[in-house]
């Protein structure tokens, strides 16, 4: 059996059970056993909820919870198999192989056949598992031989396989947050059975609020850091442990930026970063660089899309800011770490604060539309090589058709003629930053003359 429900465990003995329990961190103890009990996850867990629904209703086949850790994945996993009285397997997607897989499922094709129980089997980091591993357990999913529950920090989409995923319901769990996960602290100081109420501690709102804010909505984190401040705090004259802010700096010093440079806080990161570029907020652009340097992300990567925004999202608005941005590259490759980030900083507010024109961009997107669509055009005769143009004129061409006219002999450098056949627009100048220069420099010249054939 597994260790929620342990075989031949002696009815009623409650003393020993208890000792079991009071043995384990405050997290495990305090691990929520109803569906009402876990923190946060209200938008699949409220009343009405489809998750809550399946699951009160004993409804629902193979599910996949994703989100960051501590957010309550393994709990929801054993609240469901308590709420349907099922029986509870679990294995790990770093520690188990194909053996130990089968041998789960063969457990519970028995168990189904002699008590008549379903079985959930809980896959805790399923994509850690390869292909070979999934696939074993997708005959057995449908046969209904064992409920599959899995939980990953990675997107499912990305990371699991297809026909695992297109199998199951999958659910996102999101980071607890402080409001969440204060009443969780203060229901840890007060429980008797099994938390820390019999003990004499008092603990001051801001040194909860505190706590609940540095442990980034992970409640495992933040239980692990109270149990700490109480264990290692000396009683004062009174006999009374008084948790203050202060003490609550000490027992959670460091926030852990929830952040995989291979998952999805990688990718939401950079693309809040860019998007607050694109959307001229330098405050919120440094934020989000901040964080990604804080959390270990590699500053050339973010070199190489502050460049890509430069010119998609800067533009012609102010040439100047795909300079500044491989300036900044540049400056980075010669300085390293740490000061290497103050010339990263300096392009983001740089960016953040220009115009904004993707009209080149846009441009250019049209263009290849165009290409790629069939609507390939041939080079007109006059703006052939000299050896193409023979060819042109020996099939017929008009000298006025092969007539190419200089630019630079004409006043301005400029001398109205056709470069495109049938005269089709991509570029639209926009009127922002320095492109409204080049707006009024095209209107005059398409003011000069109609262009000549």
């Amino acid at each position: 059996m597994s260790e929620l429900f342990p075989e031949g465990a002696p009815e009623g003995n409650i003393s020993e059970q208890d000792k079991i329990s009071h043995d384990q961190p405050l997290a495990a103890r305090l691990r929520p056993t109803t569906i009402g009990d876990i923190a946060g996850q209200q938008h699949i867990l409220g009343e009405g909820k489809l998750l809550r629904r399946a699951i009160e209703a004993d409804r629902f086949s193979s599910l996949i919870f994703y989100g960051p850790p501590g957010t309550g994945k393994t709990t929801l996993a054993t609240v469901i198999a308590q709420t349907t009285d099922s029986r509870f397997e679990m294995l790990n997607g770093v520690e188990s192989n194909v053996s130990e897989i089968r041998d789960k499922i063969a457990q519970a094709r028995t168990w189904k056949q002699l008590r008549n129980q379903t079985t959930i089997l809980f896959i805790d980091e399923i994509h850690r598992f390869n292909k070979a591993q999934q696939d074993v357990l997708l005959p057995h999913i449908e046969r209904g031989t064992v409920r599959f529950i899995g939980a990953t920090t990675h997107n499912p989409y990305y990371y699991i396989n297809s026909p695992l995923t297109s199998r199951s319901q999958i659910f996102q769990l999101d980071a607890v947050s402080v409001d969440d996960l204060i009443p969780v602290l203060e229901k840890a100081l007060t429980d008797t059975e099994m938390g820390l109420g019999n003990e004499n501690i008092k603990a001051d709102e801001d040194a909860l609020r505190h706590i609940a804010e540095k442990a980034d909505g992970d409640v495992r984190k933040a239980l692990t850091a109270l149990e700490l401040a109480a264990l290692t705090t000396p009683e004062d004259d009174t006999g009374e442990v008084h948790l203050t802010l202060e003490i609550a700096e000490e027992s959670i010093q460091q926030k852990a930026i929830v952040y995989d440079a291979t998952g999805d806080a990688h990718y939401d990161t950079i693309s809040a970063y860019i998007k607050s570029i694109r959307g001229s907020d330098p405050d919120a652009a440094l934020y989000w660089l901040a964080k990604m340097l804080v959390a270990g992300e590699d500053p050339r990567y973010i070199a190489r899309r502050m460049v890509i925004s430069a010119s998609e999202d800067i533009g012609l608005a102010d040439s100047n800011g795909l300079r500044v941005a491989m300036d900044a590259q540049q400056a980075f490759e010669f300085l390293g770490m740490p000061e290497g980030r103050i010339p990263l900083a300096h392009a983001t507010v740089y960016l953040a604060t220009s115009p904004k024109s993707n009209s080149a961009y846009k441009a250019l997107g049209y263009a290849m539309e165009d290409v790629e669509n069939g609507k390939t055009l041939a080079v007109p005769a006059h703006l052939r090589t000299p050896t193409r143009k023979k060819l042109a004129s020996a099939s017929g061409a008009s000298d006025s058709e092969l007539k190419y006219h200089y630019s630079h002999d004409y006043d301005g450098n400029y001398v109205p003629q056709a470069y495109l056949p049938e005269g089709r627009k991509y570029y639209s100048p926009t009127e922002n930053g320095l492109e409204k220069r080049i707006k009024e420099r095209l209107d005059y010249w398409a003011a000069q003359h109609k262009p000549q054939s």
